[in-house]
C-alpha cells in the first residue's frame, strides 16, 4: 500500500465518520455498536480498498458494511436476543447504497447534525454532552478533546466513559428532539462545532498542522444551524468567525509552514493569500449578527477575527480594539485562554511588561499549556530576561504537539543563545477553549 493510498484512504475515512456513525446509531441505538461498527467497516476498508480500488460510493459502503459487522457481532454475543428493529426505514436505507446519500429525510436535512442534537441531551452534563458530541459524533481522540478542555486524558475518558453509561442506564431517545428542545440544546452543539473547528483549524497532534477536512466540516454544520435558526445571533457569529478563521487557510497551509518546517505566524502570513470570498461573507454575517444587538462570545470573537481581516498588513492591525474586544470577552466568558490571547494584544498595545504581568497570574491553570509558556519566553526576550525567557521556551518545547510547533520554539532558543533579541510572541490566533 503506497503512501498515497493510505492518505486517501484516511482522508475518506474520516469524513465519512460523522454520517456512517449517524446512520449505523440510529439503526443499533446503541453508542458502543455504532462506533464498533464503523471501526470494523474502517479496518475491512484498509485490507480491501487498495487491493480492489475503492468502492463508486465510499459511504454507502462504509455503512453497509459497517451495520452487517454489528450485526454478525450482535449474533455472536447471543444468539437468543431478538435483534434491533429497523426506525423509520432506516434498515432498508442502510442497506441500498443508492439510497445512503439520503441520510436524513427529516426537517434537519443533515444526520450529522442531527445526531449532535441527540448527544447534547439535557440529562446529561453540558461538559459530558460537549465530550460525548465530539468523540461519538466527529471522531475526535480522547487526548485532543482533552486538550481542548485543558484536562487530563484520563480525566476526559472517564467522563466520556461516564456520559455513555448515563445515556444507556437513562435509555435516553436517540430520536430527532423537537423544536423547543433544539433551542434548548443549541449552545451544547455549537460548542461542539466550534471545537470542532478548533481541532481543525490548530491540529493538536500528528504531522498536520491543519486539518482542512475538520474545518470544513465544522462550516458546513455551522451554515446548517445559521439556516435551522436564522434569528440567533450568537449561530450567525459562530458561522461568521469559522469563515473568517479558515479565510486564511491557503496562507496558513503554504506560508505558515516554510521550507524548513518552521511556524510562520499571523503577522507573516501573505494577505494575498487570504480567501476574500471567505472573508465578505463572514463579514457580513458579522453584521447581520451585530445589528440584532444581542452581544455574545462567538460574535465577539469573530469581531477580533475581523479586525485582523480588515488590515491590508500586520502593522494596520488595531490592536487597541482587539484589546478592547478581549476585555469584553472576559467579562461573557470568563477564561484563562482568553486572558492568555488578550495579553498578546496588551503587549502591542501597553508594552511586554503590561503583558507579562497578566500572564504570570496563568501561570496555575495553564501550566501544562503549550501557548502559555511560548507567549510568556517571547515576552521575557522582549524584556531582554534571557535566561528566564530560555526556561519558559524550555518548558514549550515539552509541550510542543507538532513538529512545527516544537521547531518554531527552538528557532527562538537558538536567537538567545546567539545574544539576538526578538519580538515575536507565540500565541493562538484566536482560539479559545471551553473551561471544563
Amino acid at each position: 500500500m503506497t503512501t498515497t493510498e493510505l492518505s486517501w484512504i484516511a482522508t475518506t475515512l474520516t469524513a465519512a465518520r460523522p454520517r456512517a456513525v449517524a446512520a449505523l446509531l440510529r439503526y443499533f441505538r446503541d453508542l458502543d455498536t455504532a462506533e464498533e461498527g464503523f471501526q470494523e467497516a474502517s479496518l475491512r476498508a484498509l485490507r480491501h480498498w487498495p487491493e480492489q480500488g475503492p468502492p463508486d460510493d465510499p459511504l454507502a459502503w462504509l455503512i453497509l458494511v459497517g451495520r452487517n459487522a454489528a450485526l454478525d457481532e450482535l449474533r455472536r454475543r447471543d444468539r437468543h436476543d431478538p435483534l434491533p428493529e429497523a426506525d423509520d426505514g432506516d434498515a432498508d436505507m442502510a442497506l441500498d447504497p443508492d439510497l445512503a446519500g439520503q441520510l436524513d429525510q427529516s426537517h434537519y436535512r443533515d444526520d450529522v447534525l442531527r445526531l449532535l442534537f441527540v448527544c447534547c441531551h439535557p440529562a446529561l452534563p453540558l461538559a459530558q454532552q460537549i465530550a460525548l458530541a465530539l468523540r461519538i459524533v466527529s471522531g475526535l481522540s480522547v487526548p485532543e478533546i482533552a486538550r481542548a478542555f485543558l484536562v487530563g486524558e484520563r480525566a476526559m475518558e472517564q467522563r466520556i466513559t461516564r456520559a455513555k453509561q448515563r445515556v444507556a442506564a437513562a435509555g435516553l431517545p436517540f430520536d430527532a428532539p423537537g423544536a423547543r428542545e433544539r433551542g434548548e440544546r443549541l449552545a451544547a452543539v455549537g460548542a461542539v462545532v466550534y471545537l470542532l473547528f478548533n481541532e481543525g483549524y490548530v491540529a493538536s497532534g500528528g504531522t498536520a498542522h491543519v486539518r482542512v477536512a475538520l474545518c470544513e466540516e465544522a462550516i458546513r454544520l455551522a451554515r446548517l444551524l445559521c439556516d435551522l435558526f436564522p434569528d440567533e445571533p450568537e449561530t450567525t457569529g459562530l458561522c461568521a468567525l469559522l469563515l473568517l478563521q479558515h479565510a486564511r487557510a491557503d496562507a496558513r497551509l503554504d506560508a505558515r509552514l516554510d521550507a524548513a518546517g518552521m511556524v510562520v505566524l499571523l503577522e507573516d502570513q501573505d494577505r494575498t493569500r487570504w480567501q476574500r470570498a471567505a472573508i465578505d461573507e463572514g463579514l457580513a454575517l458579522l453584521d447581520a449578527a451585530l445589528r440584532q444587538r444581542r452581544i455574545g462570545p462567538y460574535q465577539l470573537q469573530a469581531a477580533i477575527a475581523a479586525t485582523h481581516a480588515r488590515a491590508v498588513r500586520a502593522a494596520d492591525t488595531d490592536w487597541a480594539e482587539i484589546d478592547r474586544l478581549y476585555a469584553g470577552l472576559e467579562k461573557l466568558q470568563p477564561s484563562p485562554v482568553v486572558t492568555l490571547n488578550r495579553a498578546v494584544a496588551v503587549a502591542k498595545v501597553r508594552g511586554p511588561e503590561a503583558a507579562l504581568a497578566m500572564v504570570d497570574a496563568l501561570a496555575e491553570p495553564l501550566s501544562a499549556y503549550f501557548h502559555f509558556h511560548g507567549l510568556r519566553g517571547g515576552l521575557l526576550m522582549q524584556l531582554g530576561r534571557a535566561d528566564e525567557a530560555r526556561r519558559a521556551f524550555a518548558d514549550a518545547l515539552a509541550l510542543a504537539r507538532t513538529a512545527a510547533e516544537a521547531a518554531h520554539i527552538r528557532l527562538l532558543l537558538d536567537r538567545l543563545g546567539a545574544g539576538a533579541s526578538s519580538d515575536t510572541l507565540h500565541a493562538k490566533d484566536e482560539r479559545c477553549s471551553i473551561p471544563s
